[in-house]
């Protein structure tokens, strides 16, 4: 993948992977990760579309400020600059898992910005209280230990269970990209994510087109979280062998997915 990478005003300087023509789709990834996530999907969908997929600040290429919280509205404002800064028009914004969060954010801050939204292994609902003690757990492994004993403890509980024995090369994949996290900004997306509201109301009034996509074997994020809301408009699309990483895991069914969602 070759990234470029561009400065956004009063905000961090994003990379960023650009690939085909047309619709513009902006892709983004979940925590830990990078626009290397997609490097299997790309391929298939980039013929059909201009598919954008940043790196979030703090992951991969991308800047990381030095701030003790990495809020989703940060986010959400770094990709709405990139947005305007690239003129896209009206783009698909589709998120990941925490990618998913800033989506939802997005949606909400930004409409006019948008063509459509979608969920992809994520949900509208806030952390739980258990969650949020997860989250001050990682944010101690991260700070005590460093990010790689953080991603060696993460990245196995996003695949479905099987996966781990099976797809051993996708799972390397996604321990090596998680390496290239900064620390400091992992621990600040840990942060933020803790204190994200719900944001089921967004998903209950918007007037944009909605894809909710399910891994069945998810074990981050369970199905009935993604689907909280359910409306006719809504295309909602559950991945039978995938967990919390159907990019890998499944690339080709999300992959027909999205395109199913954006076709006319």
């Amino acid at each position: 993948m070759s990234l470029k990478k561009i400065e956004l005003p009063g905000g961090p300087a994003l990379a960023y992977e650009d690939r085909g023509a047309g619709a513009p789709l902006v892709l983004l990834h979940g925590f830990c990760g990078s626009s290397g996530y997609w490097r299997e999907v790309l391929p298939l969908i980039a013929g059909s579309c201009r598919v954008i997929a940043p790196d979030l600040r703090g992951h991969g290429s991308s800047d990381a400020p030095a701030e003790p919280v990495y809020s989703m509205e940060a986010y959400t404002d770094d990709i709405a600059a990139l947005i305007q800064a690239l003129r896209l028009e009206k783009p698909v914004v589709l998120g990941h898992s925490l990618g998913g969060y800033i989506t939802l954010a997005l949606a909400e801050r930004h409409p006019g910005l948008l063509g459509g939204f979608g969920l992809v292994h994520s949900t509208a609902y806030p952390d739980t209280e258990e969650g949020r003690v997860g989250r001050d757990k990682g944010i101690a492994t991260i700070r005590s230990q460093g990010i790689a004993a953080f991603v060696d403890g993460l990245v196995p509980k996003l695949f479905a269970p099987a996966h781990l024995t099976t797809m051993p090369a996708a799972v390397e994949q996604a321990r090596r990209i998680g390496y290239g996290t900064s620390a400091a900004g992992a621990a600040a997306a840990q942060e933020g994510m803790k204190r994200r509201p719900d944001r089921n109301q967004v998903l209950a009034e918007t007037d944009l087109p909605v894809l909710l996509i399910a891994g069945a074997k998810d074990g981050i994020v369970a199905t009935e979280k993604t689907f909280s809301v359910k409306r006719e408009s809504f295309t909602c699309v559950t991945l039978q062998e995938a967990g919390h990483m159907s990019m890998l895991e499944a690339p080709q069914p999300l992959a027909d997915a999205i395109l199913g969602f954006l076709a006319p």
